[in-house]
């Protein structure tokens, strides 16, 4: 599997820019966090790509499968705890006008294809070094 590189640039007092691909996203804090509410924060964003992942492998499943989705709703709750904080728990709940036989099956499959859901329950190794600029 190839890698895949997002580079961050801080673009105000406290908000950063990804850059993606050809898409940009801007992040921040909220106000009450010290921040400028420019965008959402990183937890916030890991949260919206857990959802995109699996939406789009819902979509390409359904496809696949010549299923009409319809509309389609994901929600996502993050649970909070410990210090640092930790997300203690992620919930997802998806609601949607497709079949009952089918929405389930599709949701397994969707699960099974995302990245970010897999990379979450199977947990990782993350390293930070520094370099000079």
């Amino acid at each position: 599997m190839p890698d895949i590189t997002v580079s961050l640039t801080r673009t105000g007092t406290t908000a950063s820019e990804a850059r993606i691909r050809d898409h940009h996203m801007v992040m921040d804090r909220p106000t009450e966090k010290g921040g400028e509410n420019a965008g959402p924060m990183g937890g916030e964003a890991l949260l919206a790509a857990l959802g995109g992942c699996f939406m789009s492998n819902l979509v390409a499943a359904a496809q696949a499968r010549d299923v009409e989705l319809g509309d389609i709703d994901v929600s996502i709750t993050g649970t909070l705890a410990g210090t640092p904080p930790v997300y203690e728990r992620i919930a997802m709940t998806v609601t949607g006008a497709a079949s009952i036989e089918s929405l389930p099956k599709l949701v397994t499959m969707a699960e099974r294809g995302c990245i970010v859901a897999n990379t979450l329950k199977a947990g990782l190794t993350l390293t930070v070094e520094t370099r000079q600029g």
